[in-house]
């Protein structure tokens, strides 16, 4: 079970979700909205630039095709993002390590070869981009690994981003129980929520433990569920790949952090309801509406807090 929930796949069943993504994304007439063919440039409220509210964002936000990077593509939730972005019109660039696994997407996504663990390798993939969707992670409580992987690459990613963009980062039900691995993902989060930029996060609920009639998406917050079980909140691959592109492009769903699970029900073609019923985190807070502060900044290492003093409001005015 803890393998199917980190998306620790085999080729064989990696090949299989790919070709069903495939077939789910050519089906779905009824496209998300939020998700459908993205605008020239992120549009606000009021038609004008910049659906993120940052005014920065309108100076990498041209007339060209916006460019979305999926970080942790190869992964079992990264296929599906990268299969949804790119049915939508995004140009969409994959970061992986090999580049032989370009044959898990389809054609036209461009693949970019780094090492998240190594922002040197990292300027060509966020070269120009106007979102990036975070779907990488690695499971247990090795620390060395939680740092390098589930805290590293949002900090090194964020280093070496020259230009506002949108992000969309994905971390796991549970993340505020205390633990190596959910507190180097939390460490991460906090990272994204301090850099300025405009930004959703999404924690999904187990992937693909959800029987076919539950397909309703629920937003949660306040992260209340820490059974370490399914009984915390299921939800199919391909919806978490559905709400973290549609959330690149929705001004409601902007400075927001939430649960995402799947109950009985039909899936809802209109996710914009669902992003504004929800409260924004809190202005200059480090954590999501309604989260335990039970990760004190007080008490956390020292490199840490270099970390958030350096990325802290870099990309505001």
């Amino acid at each position: 079970m803890v393998i199917q929930r980190l998306g620790d796949m085999n080729r064989f069943t990696m090949a299989a979700l790919h070709a069903l993504v495939l077939v789910a994304s050519l089906l779905s007439g009824t496209a998300i909205a939020g998700s459908q063919q993205p605008p020239t440039a992120v549009q606000s409220d009021d038609g004008s630039a910049n659906a993120g509210g940052d005014p920065k964002m309108e100076k990498t936000m041209s007339t060209d095709k916006p460019v979305v990077l999926v970080v942790g593509a190869s992964g079992s939730i990264g296929v599906p993002t990268v299969v949804e972005a790119f049915s939508r019109g995004y140009e969409t660039r994959a970061l992986v390590r090999n580049p032989a696994q370009a044959k898990l997407f389809p054609k036209g996504v461009k693949i970019v070869v780094g090492d998240l663990t190594q922002a040197e390798t990292l300027h060509e993939a966020v070269e120009g981009v106007t979102g990036i969707i975070f779907t990488h992670g690695i499971g247990g409580n090795d620390p060395k690994g939680a740092e390098q992987v589930n805290y590293g690459a949002v900090r090194n990613v964020l280093n070496v981003l020259k230009a506002p963009a949108r992000i969309a980062l994905m971390t796991a039900v549970g993340v505020t129980k205390p633990s190596v691995g959910h507190d180097w993902k939390r460490r991460g989060e906090r990272l994204v929520r301090a850099s300025g930029l405009p930004y959703t996060i999404v924690r999904p609920g187990w992937f693909d433990y959800n029987a076919p009639d539950q397909q309703r998406l629920v937003l949660r917050q306040g992260d209340t569920n820490w059974a370490g079980s399914p009984s915390d909140g299921v939800v199919a691959r391909v919806q978490i790949a559905q709400v973290l592109v549609a959330s690149l492009t929705s001004t409601a769903a902007n400075h927001k952090t939430f649960e995402l699970v799947a109950e009985r029900g039909a899936a809802q073609t209109d996710l914009e309801p669902l992003f504004s019923a929800l409260p924004a985190d809190p202005v200059d807070g480090h954590d999501g509406n309604q989260d335990r502060d039970n990760l004190p900044l007080a008490k956390e290492p020292s490199a840490v807090i270099r970390d958030l003093d350096a990325i802290r409001g870099r990309f505001k005015d």
